[in-house]
């Protein structure tokens, strides 16, 4: 195992030396932002697809002696998830996804 030294001369003593800037060390660029809120703009939208009457609702009020079959519409039960599933991936993607 080698020792680390700087090597500085007597010389050198009291100059200034210059830093090469370095890179933000910030993880996130600008890209990881913009799929960031792309995922998040289909869980929203996935669960707002997902919103409506429930079982018992009829015009709005609960009414116990009634069935709504909306509830197992393909929008409720296949597409909605769907776009929570993408919207999960996409988050999954701008958050692994290097500068």
């Amino acid at each position: 195992m080698s020792k680390k030294t700087n090597k500085l001369a007597a010389s050198d003593f009291g100059k200034e030396t210059t830093e090469v800037p370095q890179e933000s060390t910030f993880y996130f660029g600008q890209q990881n932002f913009k799929w960031m809120l792309i995922g998040l703009a289909f869980i929203v939208v996935g669960f707002l697809l997902m919103m409506g009457p429930d079982a018992n609702t009829v015009d709005g009020k609960f009414d116990p002696n009634s069935w709504n079959d909306d509830i197992f519409s393909i929008r409720r039960i296949r597409i909605a998830p769907l776009f929570i599933v993408i919207g999960f991936v996409i988050e999954v993607y701008a958050i692994l996804k290097r500068k």
